[in-house]
């Protein structure tokens, strides 16, 4: 199994650190970022990318915001931690754990406006801490909740990168995965590439190779085939904002997914922490959809693939309605349909726990 010990962002020597995921597999580096800027670049290149991890990176950002700022009041430190929040915001607007993360850290110095602007710092840097802590831990619970589902469904496909380079630790859709295969569960899993980044390819391969669990690579287009032929048990992808109602948007690709696995009756599980549920968007109409750049589809780790001019398209994201969704695998546990409910009694659990 992949080493616990392998963190994918952190905080050390004064700068937040994380592993460059455009660099993976062929070669690990890690990015050190000293400036909140450095941070929102490596968020908006997807040097660190999944929602829970983007999170945490933006929490850090806004504490190493607060460790560089030159304030001298805590007035003037609150109005640099809401410029660095505004420029972390606007980095990749899909995915509702970096907002939440932001807000959470600036609610957070505005209710210490008191405190000296050193002790603020200090504030902000345990916090950023411990949502990093807090994301592991809510991995973990979605494995161990997630497990169960796996004990009579052994082939099992995932689509982009839901591991633990997509968290701070352990993954949320991988984490199921990982925890009922270290029980002795027999699991296979293929691996969607996930054009046009291939997280699939690249890192959950990767993560799967190195925690030792059988897995099989395919194209996006052969998801279909392999679903008819019976060899796929079920679903399990992640999130990076799940609607009051259940909508949820995800990596481009899941919705078609989710058609294909109601049209041979399989079951699609999402897993996500409660961070990426936001329940004060209604329905997934209301998500924003990133675009990203047209040549991320053109062209290929710098290889033309396309005629030179060709107009190309590149949402990273899609809506998968709830009607199509099984269950939504949480750390608080499994919410069932119909979901508007379920979703608002995880979140106020998930609070709760966080207040004791």
């Amino acid at each position: 199994m992949i080493d616990t010990a392998l963190r994918t962002v952190w905080w050390e020597d004064q700068a937040c650190h994380l592993i460059d995921q455009t660099q993976l597999p062929t070669a690990f580096t890690v990015v050190r970022c000293e400036q909140v800027e450095a941070v929102a670049h490596a968020i908006r290149s997807m040097q660190v990318r999944g929602a829970p991890a983007i999170g945490v990176t933006a929490a850090y950002g806004m504490a190493l915001a607060a460790q560089q700022s030159d304030a001298n009041t805590s007035v003037a430190l609150l109005a640099d931690l809401r410029q660095a929040q505004a420029l972390l915001n606007a980095t990749r607007p899909t995915a509702i754990n970096l907002a939440w993360a932001t807000d959470r850290m600036l609610t957070l110095a505005q209710q210490h406006a008191a405190s000296t602007p050193a002790a603020l710092r200090d504030l902000l840097l345990a916090e950023a801490e411990r949502i990093r802590d807090e994301d592991e831990a809510m991995c973990r619970a979605i494995g161990r909740h997630g497990a169960a589902l796996l004990r009579e469904r052994h082939n099992v496909l995932t689509h982009c990168n839901a591991g633990g380079l997509a968290t701070a630790a352990y993954g949320t859709a991988l984490a199921p995965i990982r925890t009922a295969f270290a029980a002795g569960t027999p699991l296979h899993v293929y691996v969607d590439e996930t054009r046009p980044f291939l997280q699939g390819a690249r890192l959950t391969a990767w993560e799967l190779q190195q925690a030792g669990i059988p897995l099989t690579l395919i194209t996006d287009s052969m998801a279909g085939h392999f679903m008819q032929r019976g060899q796929i048990d079920c679903i399990i992808v992640g999130a990076d904002r799940i609607a009051a109602n259940g909508d949820v948007a995800n990596k481009i690709g899941t919705y078609t997914l989710a058609v294909l696995a109601q049209a041979h009756a399989i079951p699609l599980y999402v897993a996500a922490p409660t961070s990426t549920i936001d329940l004060n968007t209604s329905d997934g109409s209301a998500i924003p959809i990133e675009e990203r750049a047209a040549a991320e589809v053109t062209q290929l780790a710098g290889q033309q693939l396309a005629p030179a001019g060709v107009m190309a398209a590149h949402p990273a994201f899609d809506v998968t309605p709830h009607r199509l969704i099984s269950a939504i695998i949480t750390e608080q546990g499994l919410v069932q349909p119909p979901f508007a409910s379920g979703l608002a009694q995880a979140v106020a659990q998930a609070e709760q726990a966080r207040q004791r």
